[in-house]
Parts: structure tokens; C-alpha cells; sequence
């Protein structure tokens, strides 16, 4: 897969940016705040409309021209998969409602036809690193959670309708729970939301356990060569409804790798719709739900040492890149076409022998586009034959 054109019309700092992305390495250079990092996350955008900077939709129209009552930001893109050239746009819309209330939405194009944004999914993919990510390994469970829906959504667009499903049952109940809590009632009402969520639940929670142990697979052959053979990582998937419950509850750093892939998702489902009668009047209770994916967690141990808790800079930094290499692998083979690879800032925190083992992996891949404000951290000879783009206060030259 490869990005042969990138367009932005009011995105971000960018009026307008119009410009053709080569094959290979590309070097984004500049000082700090001139919108290096808003190209990759328009890029990120087409693969995922989602952002992993903005907090709300709206921030993602330009300043100016989200002053008008109707204003549209643009990412418009073509790019080659399985040697066949497509397009696909992704539209932010912030306009007034009916009541005069403001709303934003999205619309996705593929190959100039609206799409769902589940429709949409899948078509175009790509492998975002930047310092932020580091969350995933220290951060909360939520930011680890997003991590791994990210990945599968674009690798399975199906887990995405899934999710979202589940995500509106989890509402739907809680408010039935908040309810109950409140004002009692007939306890039977859950039984319909019950079996619902089980369904949806069990559907995702099979889905993570065998996309991570096919993650852990290859992060660990990655992982183990950039440590110089002296680590050896494993990604602990922990979910709030386990269908392989661990003996009394307890789990320890040096819990044994668990395989719950003999768990079929009709089991799964049957065990957790079990869970939730068991913990029903604890979850009337508490006024929400307790059990089910939206609270499972990932642990990432190195040498059975948990890294979000006891692992030092330079070890959370490396486990993230390592992620993020495997995620390629994982996406090329669950998909069949390299992903783009998006690189903010990677080698600014790594050591040089770090540096070297990135850059001798990028020659692997298809395209990469990495920013950079000092081209001093990169190979003399890497930066020869990368293409190059400079950027100033959101103007590009090339």
C-alpha cells in the first residue's frame, strides 16, 4: 500500500496543502509548531477517523475558518493498493442543527462514493508512532484499550460495528442500572441487555485474544532483537470477564503466559452471560456495569517485570517501538498490503545503536513519512537518499 497524494483544505494550520508523496523515506524538517505533526495526523485520519490529538472534532477546522457558521476541513487522498489506485476523503462538518444548535460529523468517500465510517474502514491503513504513546504502556487502562481497538479496527472492520454496538448496550444498561439503583424494580428488565452484551461482548473479547497473541508473536522476535537478546517481552491481556479465571483471583508478576484461544466465542458468551446473573445485584448496586471489555486492561512485562509500573524511560520507550513495528507486521499479514508507517519525532529519545536498528528496519517497508527537527539524528547516508519535505508555519516545500 502507498500514499501517492495528499491534499488538506482547511485542516488544522493548513489552508491548503496539495502535494505528491513519494515511494519510500520521506523526512518532514522544521522547527517546532510549523504543522510537521498535523500532516501525520491527517494521514492517521484516513486510516482510522479518529485523531489522536484533538479532544473534540471541531479543533480539526482550521482557526479561521471555523469562525463561519458552516466550515469544512478536508483530507483528500489517492493511494495504490494491491497495485490498483484509489481515493478517499474524509470530511469534517461543523454546522447548525434544525434548532440552531451547533453539531460536527464526519463523512468518509471511498473512490468518490459515501461511505459509513464503518463502511470506510479498512481501506486505507496506517502505523502511527509518537512520544504520546508512550500512555499505552504507563498510561491508564483506557489508553491501552484504544490502542488495541485501533489496531483491530482497521485490520477487521467488523470488530469496529461490534464495539460500537457494545459501547450503546453498555449505555443502555447503565442507565437501566442507574434506575434500578435508584428506584427499584423489576430486575428481570436486564435480561434482555444482559444477553445482548454477551453477545456483542464475547464477540470482542474472542477477537482480542487471538489479535494479541498473534501481536505478542511477532513483538516478541522484534523486541528480543532490539535488546540485543536481553529481554524478552509479553503482552498480558486481562479481561474484566475471563473465561479462563486465574485461581483465587490472584495473578502475580511472574504469572506464566495464559492461552485462551481454545475459547470459542460461543462459549465466552454463555460464560459471561453467566458472570453478569451472578453479579447482577452487585452491578444494581454500584449503578453500572462491572464486567465486560470495556473494562479489560494489557499488561506489557519484560523478563515477567510489569513495564508500566517498574519500567525505566529508555525501557517504555523501546517496548513502544517495538509495538509499533509489530503492528506493521500484524497488519501486512492480516491484510495482505504493508501499512504506511507515520513517525513523529521517533529516533529524538532513542540511543544510537536504537537509531541504527530503526533505520536498517525502514528499508523493509513500503513508505514511511517521519518528522524531524534536527537531521543530525539520522545517518548521513539516510538522509541522501530520503525525499525530502520542508515545512514552515503550514507552508511545505518539497
Amino acid at each position: 500500500m502507498r500514499l501517492t497524494r495528499l491534499s488538506l483544505h482547511n485542516f488544522r494550520s493548513f489552508t491548503r496543502l496539495d502535494v505528491e508523496v513519494p515511494p519510500g523515506n520521506t523526512l518532514i524538517v522544521g522547527p517546532n509548531a510549523q504543522g510537521k505533526t498535523s500532516i501525520l495526523e491527517a494521514i492517521y485520519l484516513l486510516a482510522t477517523f479518529t485523531s489522536f490529538h484533538a479532544g473534540q472534532d471541531r479543533e480539526l477546522i482550521n482557526f479561521v475558518e471555523s469562525r463561519q457558521a458552516t466550515a469544512v476541513a478536508r483530507i483528500q487522498a489517492e493511494f495504490e493498493r494491491g497495485g490498483k489506485p484509489h481515493s478517499l476523503e474524509v470530511r469534517i462538518i461543523k454546522e447548525r442543527d434544525r434548532q440552531g444548535r451547533e453539531r460536527v460529523r464526519k463523512q468518509a468517500l471511498v473512490d468518490k462514493a459515501q461511505k459509513k465510517i464503518s463502511e470506510a474502514l479498512g481501506h486505507f491503513n496506517a502505523v502511527l508512532f509518537l512520544p504520546q504513546m508512550l500512555g499505552v504502556i504507563e498510561g491508564s487502562p483506557g489508553d491501552r484499550r484504544r490502542y488495541i481497538d485501533l489496531a483491530l479496527s482497521q485490520a477487521m472492520p467488523a470488530y469496529a460495528i461490534q464495539l460500537n454496538d457494545y459501547n450503546k448496550v453498555v449505555s443502555q444498561r447503565n442507565a437501566l442500572l442507574k434506575q434500578l439503583q435508584e428506584n427499584g424494580g423489576d430486575k428481570s428488565q436486564l435480561d434482555f441487555w444482559d444477553t445482548r452484551l454477551a453477545q456483542h461482548g464475547a464477540h470482542i473479547i474472542h477477537t482480542r485474544i487471538l489479535a494479541i497473541q498473534e501481536l505478542e508473536s511477532a513483538a516478541a522476535r522484534i523486541h528480543h532483537e532490539l535488546t540485543r537478546s536481553n529481554e524478552v517481552l509479553r503482552m498480558d491481556y486481562r479481561p474484566a470477564y475471563d473465561p479462563l479465571p486465574t485461581p483465587n483471583g490472584q495473578r502475580t508478576l511472574l504469572d506464566a503466559p495464559v492461552d485462551r484461544r481454545s475459547f470459542t466465542r460461543e462459549k465466552i458468551e454463555s460464560g459471561f452471560l453467566a458472570a453478569l446473573a451472578a453479579s447482577r445485584q452487585a452491578e444494581i448496586w454500584r449503578g453500572s456495569t462491572a464486567l465486560g471489555p470495556h473494562r479489560d486492561d494489557l499488561r506489557f512485562l519484560s523478563n515477567g517485570i510489569d513495564l508500566g509500573t517498574y519500567g525505566s524511560r529508555g525501557q517504555v520507550r523501546t517496548t513502544m517501538l517495538t509495538l509499533k513495528m509489530a503492528e506493521v507486521d500484524w497488519l501486512h499479514q492480516r491484510t495482505g498490503h504493508m501499512p504506511v508507517l507515520l513517525l513523529d519525532e521517533v529516533l529524538a529519545e532513542l540511543d544510537t545503536e536504537r537509531r541504527a536498528d530503526l533505520l536498517d528496519r525502514l528499508g523493509q517497508w513500503e513508505q514511511a513519512l517521519m518528522t524531524t527537527t534536527d537531521l543530525n539524528l539520522f545517518k548521513p547516508e539516510f538522509v541522501a537518499e530520503a525525499h525530502r519535505w520542508n515545512i514552515r508555519e503550514g507552508r511545505l516545500e518539497s
